[in-house]
């Protein structure tokens, strides 16, 4: 979403790293260029004023002028402002001290992904050990409770029974007390959304906020809407006071205005943000970690978390215990761990979260790993035989052209992965002797596009 954002400023950073001295002058052109780029990216004009304003207030000032890197000064007080603006270090999390069950209303306009995102939230509370109960009571839009009802299937998370039929306050209210007397931790409440603002809405949504005093409303924002988004937050803070807001559609093609500006706009803290259509992508929000991504630092706290999310402990201790006795890295094991990556979210994502990887993969022209080669080597390795698998050497012609045709692939692809494992099984096995400090050196050559797949 900030692929455009983040090209313009790193443009801007490197004008400024070349700066040897920083002057007032260099500063307000950079500044200007600064402010021309968050416009272009739809964040909202007051919004913008006021940030420039405060970076340009910090970086004439002595810390920058009789700074010895003044531009790299620059740099950190646009970072430090951005991350002011977006909610600093705040306390964004879920406020559920109360006495259970506690009450979580979703509010917001229809198609913004308000009955997608109740269950990823009930999917993250489960995982909190929480016992969430899914409430469908948007009668209004055709499917909707039954769209409820196919989530929390999945998920394993009971769905409060509710008809069409019945009127809203009524359906909150009965699963309210349900949800007392079977205890359950939490309830989440899918409400009705319009297609734009309405006094209709409006009141029914105060009923509802009336009769059961949420300890969260939580307005669900679309952010491909850009600014759209922030009025719209703007008018359900006035009217039902919202607590805060969940972005979704991150990961989409939109200048990210929104998710820029909401926060500075409602006053309400961002707390999670959707990043795909997957009932795991929902993300609970940092600003410092979102401006690092943006500005091109990286956001390895949040790698690191998606990497214990899915960490396999019994294979990581199978493939240690191998590599000990053996020392060899097989095919089987390459395609184990393929798939573990790939329980992260997709393979862009994933190398924008490490460091300097995200601007690495673009300078490399195409030659970057694509999710749909990543799909054909998983294919390649599956159509193999176990001892294929476990010994590479003994693919012959005739076996690869066996490979080939079962993964629906060339005899070229097939060995291109295998000349591709053979160089990364010699990279595995000069990191092992070199240890951790090897495995980070190995890393950073990595970053520089050898990448073995």
């Amino acid at each position: 979403m900030f692929a455009t954002l983040s090209d313009k400023l790193d443009l801007v950073f490197k004008k400024l790293r070349g700066q040897g001295v920083m002057t007032e002058d260099n500063v307000k052109d950079a500044l200007r260029e600064v402010r021309l780029a968050l416009l272009e990216a739809d964040v909202n004009f007051k919004v913008v004023k006021d940030f420039i304003e405060k970076v340009r207030t910090r970086a004439i000032g002595t810390e920058v002028l009789q700074s010895l890197a003044p531009g790299q000064q620059v740099i950190k007080i646009v970072h430090d402002e951005l991350v002011l603006l977006m909610g600093g270090s705040e306390d964004n999390s879920l406020d559920l001290a109360a006495k259970p069950p506690v009450a979580i209303m979703l509010v917001g306009l229809q198609g913004a992904g308000k009955t997608t995102s109740c269950g990823k939230l009930a999917k993250y509370l489960k995982a909190q050990r929480k016992k969430p109960l899914l409430v469908p009571a948007d009668v209004y839009r055709p499917a909707a409770i039954e769209q409820l009802k196919v989530l929390g299937r999945q998920l394993d998370i009971e769905v409060f029974g509710s008809e069409a039929t019945q009127k809203p306050l009524d359906i909150c209210r009965d699963a309210h007390r349900y949800a007392t007397l079977n205890g359950f931790d939490v309830v989440i409440f899918d409400t009705a959304g319009r297609h734009q603002i309405d006094d209709y809405l409006m009141e029914e949504l105060e009923g509802i906020r009336d009769e059961l005093a949420p300890r969260e409303i939580l307005f669900v924002a679309d952010a491909m809407t850009g600014q759209e988004a922030v009025n719209v937050a703007q008018g359900f803070n006035d009217r039902l006071g919202i607590t805060g807001v969940i972005l979704t559609k991150l990961d989409g093609d939109a200048k990210g205005g929104a998710a820029l500006s909401i926060k500075a706009v409602t006053g309400k803290p961002v707390k999670f943000v959707g990043l795909g259509e997957k009932l795991d992508a929902l993300d609970v929000f940092h600003a410092d970690r979102l401006v690092s991504r943006i500005l091109g630092m990286g956001d390895v706290l949040t790698l690191i978390e998606k990497a214990q999310a899915t960490f396999d402990e019994k294979e990581a201790e199978r493939l240690q215990q191998k590599m000990k006795k053996s020392g060899q890295f097989d095919l089987e094991d390459f395609r184990n761990q393929l798939q573990q990556i790939k329980k992260m979210g997709s393979l862009e994502s994933i190398m924008n979260l490490i460091p300097g990887m995200g601007k690495a993969m673009k300078q490399m022209q195409g030659a970057q790993p694509s999710e749909k080669e990543l799909k054909r080597i998983e294919a390649i390795i599956d159509s193999m035989t176990p001892k294929e698998r476990a010994n590479h050497t003994i693919i012959n012609g005739s076996r690869r052209l066996r490979i080939a045709k079962g993964s629906g692939t060339s005899v070229q692809e097939v060995n291109q992965l295998l000349k591709r494992f053979t160089e990364a099984q010699k990279v595995v096995k000069q990191l092992q002797k070199m240890g951790p400090k090897g495995l980070m050196k190995g890393m950073k050559g990595m970053g520089k596009g050898m990448l073995p797949f």
